[in-house]
């Protein structure tokens, strides 16, 4: 791992090591949120499975439903009724803020029991009971496929924020943080050789500076016996 190119010495080290604690503390939020969200992420994709299963068998039972209206009473009639111009349909969109992950929800605004009457796009008495039958059909299955839109739209805005986290865990705990480790190492290893050379330079010092006094001493100690000795 690439060692920064800092001073060797304590202000760095100092300064470095609380970069240290930085970084590994938010390598652990970070794996937190990405945790989380790959929890959330899993329970999303059940429900949209769960959602989608039965949305087509809605979809599928309307179909069904449409072909034996056409059969019963004709494709021309059912064609003629569709035609007319019904309620429009509004849609409600909010949104949710999951782990930082802002996510429209879409709701229908309209879809009730007493806007039935007013969503049919032909009169009761123009078409039969069993084109009213498919289109309450059809009607059910379109919250459903709002939620669904949801869902799905959500999963893939998580999928993407679950991988810019996993990039960012992936830079603190296998760039940053190791290369911090490797810088306060050779840092400390450094300030150990230069604080070892001051110490012997000390211990020389003091060595030169004993035998000075030493040689002062037995200079002194001589000049006196030559002084006794006259």
């Amino acid at each position: 791992m690439a060692v920064m190119r800092v001073n060797p010495n304590r202000m760095e080290l100092l300064r470095l090591k609380g970069q240290l604690r930085i970084a590994r503390r938010g390598h652990k939020l970070l794996k937190d949120k990405r945790d989380e969200m790959m929890r959330q992420f899993l329970a999303i994709v059940l429900d949209v499975d769960t959602l989608r299963e039965k949305m087509e068998a809605l979809l599928a039972k309307g179909h069904r439903k449409m072909l034996l209206a056409r059969a019963a009473i004709g494709g021309e009639v059912v064609d003629e009724a569709l035609m007319a111009a019904g309620l429009p349909v509004l849609v409600a969109v909010t949104q949710e803020n999951t782990m930082s992950v802002r996510t429209p929800i879409f709701r229908v605004a309209n879809l009730d029991d007493d806007m039935r009457v007013k969503r049919l796009p032909y009169g009761m008495t123009t078409a039969p009971g069993q084109l009213d039958d498919v289109l309450d059909t059809f009607a059910e299955a379109l919250p459903l496929l709002m939620e669904l839109a949801t869902l799905e739209h959500k999963s893939h805005l998580l999928a993407a924020e679950i991988e810019r986290t996993r990039r960012r865990v992936n830079s603190l705990e296998y760039v940053m943080i190791p290369s911090i480790e490797e810088t306060i190492h050779s840092i400390t290893m450094k300030m150990d050789e230069n604080e070892r050379g001051n110490l012997t330079r000390l211990m020389k010092v003091k060595d030169m500076i004993v035998e000075q006094e030493l040689t002062k001493r037995r200079e002194k100690t001589e000049q006196r016996r030559d002084g006794y000795s006259e």
